[in-house]
């Protein structure tokens, strides 16, 4: 059964059990800061399972995109090692919210598996949750006894708290769980050896396919376990390793949702898969690697360097690392693979076809940018291993300063270092690398009490769009401690505060009773609940508070957040139709919007965008809003949604004249409330992304005010009253013939001391021999040596510049020397330029080096002339 098949064989056969089928979620979370990837198929229904929002239907059933590469799940270092972990993964699921639980999630499950896809009932075995004494927890009787209904009792396992009770996190919903093995061993073994005994033991042909998760407790912060209002159903399947059972392989990579990705690298890099396991295992790691950073950058994650972006960014170092090790490919690559992937899985997943161009240009940029920092990192360590000849072992803090800051992968120091008889102080590596997580932790850290129950089955509401200020009630609250201190966080009956959301920034102000006030630090998202961050407690957290948005703060950040909707849609104008936003920040101060386009904006095209803007703010549009109105309608009527949101089943559409779009923040009523759009700068943040930064309103006209102020500065100086280009031009001019005078001077100067240096060479066994330091400037030296070589047989010259700032080497050395005594100036440079603590390289004939310590100059020339005598 082909792949896509087997997906959808999953799918139909839920929706005929009433299971609304949904898409997956972005693979990237914005609104959980307990989770930064989507790692499981329940995290897109975390907000249901807390009880922060009702599902749209009690029976739910997908495919979701999973990445494990962080956290408490944290699969990366065994993908490649193995033939059935990954780092981006697809997780079959159903789901039940209150409504069936274990007697027909455990039916259906072996229908499905025996009857459906027809594997083998002598082929499973079945775990069940054995208790916990530590957390009061008995043994599963319930899902025991419904097993036997199906399945030997022979075949039903008792799994540890470890195997069989699942938890996303440290605290939050949790509960017991069944898992499905599937031992796919040959038949005469599988009579040989019992396959129960190889269950949960990394065997490779003894796997777990599905986990059954029976979701009935709550974790508290305080480890105790409290039984849910309602029980739920949460199940996943690994859709690989189903593919693997059901196409008859014994490798997730040998089926066909990896083999065209395979097929097409053994072409890319002339080495056959199967025929060696070093090169097996890098294989497996370039195209496993290539969907987790597809399918990342599909959905808005751009590589960079903190955060998700950085965990991406690794991940497809680690795949180019591997590739240049073992495969042998010096070249960007694994760009080449996507097509493949876009082919295979754009049917389903229609974000690869719609971001082809961004993932690819992405990825070649990445690579590009990688594979130099290793050629940099290789001409690092070989001056290190110079450094460290008479231990033959290079420190581990400087194997880490090599990873941590240019990237530089341990793995490669290792094999560099082995090539020249040295080894590594792992020991000091691995302390440097323990600081360096502690140190990671310690800035993410947070930690949380329980929520504190003020008032239950309280309403929770935004009311901000019409409102800043209403009268409110605490609901709950609780404490939370991170690296900066103390502080809670306030969950209201209704808020006028805009959560962080959307590019735009949380709201701040004050919470006001007849005895105090409370300052509102921040507004954020979590799981669907709007929450207040504030530095202390309300003294009657009971009270009714009258909440007060910073009006001031809100007015400017709305100016510039229908500024960006505005300037969406000149640059779509302008540009094209393929400009898409792929980011933004929306504050009170500025606009920063990021955006799909391979080139450098031109000043015109930016002046053009800036004048279409600015006639729209003129033209007094007012705000068009719909709220609540079904997906498919708002995008019928012409608004964009963009990859990588997470969209429901209504939205709220924003019209400015024909600026139309999905969006959830706060905007002005009219557009002339903007007063005035200035674009204040243009760059490229990744391959195909450019990004605007922009001001508004009083922002904008006190940069054009201090423009002209400056202009007339400038008048003034160049004493004239309105044609300052002319002024101006003049001054380039008289600047061009100075300038060309200054040039001839100096070549007659450079020309003069050539002359001067010929009296100064030495004749050192058939060489003549040249060591000078000279005040010209580098170009000149560097020319003198080289024209010195020319006209002097058997030459050898070394020129150092005396500039204090960073002085100079070079060293020309004549052809045949350099063939006849095997000579090279660029290894000979970077010894020598150690001395004026520098480094260097080039030609074997010509080289030069840079250097910062100028006293070093004469220990440098005279190490040259050692080595010549």
């Amino acid at each position: 059964m082909k792949s896509k098949d087997i997906r959808k064989e999953f799918l139909n056969f839920f929706q005929q059990r009433n299971h609304l089928i949904v898409d997956s979620a972005p693979i990237v979370l914005k609104d959980d800061p307990t989770l930064m990837f989507n790692n499981s198929g329940m995290a897109q229904f975390k907000e249901y399972f807390l009880g922060n929002a009702t599902p749209k239907s009690n029976r739910i059933a997908d495919t979701q995109k999973c990445l494990r590469v962080s956290g408490k799940h944290n699969d990366l270092d065994d993908v490649g090692k193995d033939t059935y972990h990954h780092t981006m993964f697809e997780m079959l699921g159903n789901w039940s919210f209150g409504d069936y639980f274990k007697k027909e999630a455990i039916a259906w499950a072996w229908e499905l598996l025996t009857g459906t896809y027809g594997i083998g009932k002598d082929q499973i075995y079945v775990t069940v949750f054995e208790g916990d004494e530590k957390d009061g927890t008995q043994l599963d009787q319930e899902a025991l006894d419904l097993w036997k209904e199906h399945i030997a009792e022979d075949r039903i396992l008792l799994g540890n708290k470890k195997d069989n009770f699942w938890e996303m996190g440290d605290v939050g919903p949790c509960g017991p769980c069944s898992e499905i093995h599937v031992d796919i061993r040959p038949e005469e073994e599988r009579l040989a050896v019992d396959g129960k005994s190889l269950v949960n033991q990394d065997h490779p042909q003894v796997i777990e396919i599905w986990n059954l998760v029976f979701m009935q407790y709550q974790r508290r912060a305080d480890g105790s376990l409290e039984p849910l209002p309602a029980k739920h159903i949460d199940t996943g399947m690994g859709f690989e390793r189903l593919a693997m059972v059901l196409q008859g392989k014994t490798s997730n990579y040998d089926t066909d949702v990896f083999r065209p990705l395979i097929k097409k690298l053994e072409k890319i890099s002339g080495i056959t898969y199967g025929d060696n396991e070093i090169t097996d295992i890098a294989i497996r790691v370039v195209v496993d690697h290539l969907r987790a950073v597809s399918f990342a950058i599909a959905d808005g994650q751009l590589p960079s360097n903190t955060g998700a972006g950085y965990v991406i960014r690794r991940i497809l170092r680690r795949a180019i690392s591997y590739g240049y090790r073992f495969l042998n490919l010096k070249e960007p690559f694994i760009y080449l693979l996507f097509p493949i992937l876009k082919d295979e899985m754009g049917d389903f997943f229609p974000e690869l076809i719609k971001q082809e161009s961004i993932v690819t240009g992405v990825i070649r940029e990445e690579e590009s940018s990688f594979l130099r920092t290793i050629e940099h990192g290789l001409n690092r360590l070989n001056q290190i291993i110079d450094q460290y000849q008479d231990t033959k072992v290079v420190p581990g803090h400087v194997v880490f300063e090599l990873y941590d800051t240019y990237g530089f992968p341990a793995d490669l120091s290792r094999i560099v270092v082995e090539d020249h008889n040295f080894t590594i102080d792992e020991d000091g590596f691995e302390v440097e690398m323990s600081k360096q997580k502690a140190r990671s932790k310690k800035a993410t850290a947070l930690e949380t009490d329980d929520w504190v129950i003020v008032r239950e089955n309280a309403n929770e509401e935004f009311v901000g769009y019409d409102i800043l200020s209403t009268e409110v009630q605490i609901t709950r609250y609780r404490k939370v401690k991170n690296k900066k201190g103390e502080f809670y966080q306030l969950v209201l009956d209704k808020t006028p505060f805009y959560a962080e959301s959307g590019g735009q920034i949380g709201d701040t102000g004050l919470l006001i009773s007849a005895n105090e006030q409370i300052e509102v630090l921040n507004t954020k998202k979590e799981n669907n609940l709007i929450i207040h961050f504030v530095e202390q407690l309300p003294s009657n957290i009971e009270a009714t508070f009258q909440a007060e948005v910073d009006s001031i703060t809100r007015n400017e950040t709305q100016k510039n957040h229908s500024a960006t909707h505005l300037l969406h849609e000149a640059l779509r104008t302008v540009l094209g139709t393929h400009v898409e936003q792929k980011g933004s920040y929306v504050g009170p101060d500025y606009l920063r919007f990021d955006f799909s386009h391979f080139g450098k904006m031109t000043t015109e095209e930016i002046a053009e965008v800036e004048k279409i803007v600015n006639d729209r703010i003129v033209a007094s549009i007012p705000l068009d809003e719909k709220r609540n109105i079904p997906f498919d309608e708002a995008v019928s009527q012409g608004a964009m949604a963009l990859f990588g949101e997470k969209y429901g089943d209504y939205v709220r559409l924003i019209k400015f004249g024909s600026s139309v779009e999905l969006c959830g923040g706060t905007h002005v009523k009219n557009t002339s409330d903007i007063r005035l759009f200035k674009i204040t700068s243009e760059s490229s943040t990744a391959a195909g992304i450019r990004r605007i930064e922009a001001i508004t309103s009083n922002a904008a006209i006190d940069v054009l005010k201090e423009a002209e102020k400056n202009y007339q500065s400038v008048l003034d100086t160049l004493k004239t009253k309105s044609d300052a280009k002319k002024a101006v031009q003049q001054l380039l001019d008289e600047n061009a013939q100075l300038k060309k005078q200054v040039e001839k001077f100096v070549a007659q100067q450079a020309k003069a001391e050539k002359e001067n240096w010929k009296q100064q060479v030495k004749n050192i066994n058939g060489i003549q021999f040249l060591a000078i330091k000279t005040d010209l400037n580098t170009q000149s030296a560097k020319q003198n040596a080289i024209d010195l070589t020319n006209e002097l047989d058997n030459a050898f010259v070394v020129v150092a510049t005396k500039d204090a700032v960073k002085p100079s080497i070079t060293i020309s050395i004549a052809k045949n020397l350099v063939e006849e005594k095997q000579l090279n100036a660029g290894q000979i440079v970077r010894e020598i330029a150690k001395n004026i603590q520098g480094s260097g390289g080039g030609q074997a004939f010509l080289a030069t080096a840079g250097g910062k310590d100028v006293t070093g100059i004469d220990k440098a020339l005279a190490q040259a002339e050692t080595f010549v005598q």
